[in-house]
């Protein structure tokens, strides 16, 4: 299953960069986020009265289409975040999805992503050994797939196009743990800053 997941995020990956070198990167992005374990929707109030868990977010991408209104867009994430208890996440995912410029400076999204998520748990592991002592046992974590769907505001703040943006994030992490939780949902909150590139 390991490595069929890292297959499946090898070719994906690949495959979309012959779709994207015919279009070109059109900003980056920095973001800070923190999130919850919950089921799609179910705390989102949580993300602001509970526990604090921390990750960052880079990004870039491209406009597949853009007109006075709309715009069909593509993203590429690489993110980090630390749930207490439970687990360090490294993730790397595209995202497809799409805006819709209401105001001149205020736009809306929703996009929908999947990609590769390592988990390394972020409590100790030990081993029963043959003597009766337990040992702590190395663990480097385990190849996830994840999948997202996300809602989100922007505003612009500058005449060269830099804008602040929150997103609403859904996540889902698998296979969790086969035997009871084959699904982990996370609820996460994303804050950041996304920066046109400077045209030549």
């Amino acid at each position: 299953m390991k490595r069929t997941i890292i297959f499946i995020s090898i070719c994906f990956f690949i495959g979309l960069n012959g779709y994207c070198q015919k279009h070109k990167l059109n900003h980056y992005s920095i973001a800070f986020s923190t999130l919850h374990t919950d089921f799609p929707f179910g705390s989102f109030s949580n993300l602001f009265t509970k526990e604090f868990h921390p990750g960052f977010e880079v990004g870039t991408g491209f406009n597949w289409k853009s007109k006075a209104k709309h715009d069909w867009f593509q993203g590429f994430q690489f993110g980090y975040s630390y749930q207490r208890f439970v687990q360090h996440s490294i993730s790397l995912y595209s995202k497809f999805g799409y805006r819709y410029k209401f105001l001149k400076t205020v736009n809306l999204e929703a996009s929908v992503g999947a990609g590769y998520l390592h988990a390394i748990p972020a409590v100790s592991v030990f081993k029963l050994q043959n003597d009766g002592t337990y040992k702590k046992k190395t663990n480097l974590g385990r190849p996830q797939a994840m999948a997202s769907f996300s809602i989100g505001l922007s505003k612009k703040i500058t005449v060269s196009g830099t804008s602040l943006f929150l997103d609403y994030q859904q996540q889902l992490q698998f296979p969790f743990i086969k035997s009871y939780v084959p699904l982990l949902p996370s609820n996460i909150l994303i804050i950041g800053v996304k920066v046109p590139f400077k045209s030549k």
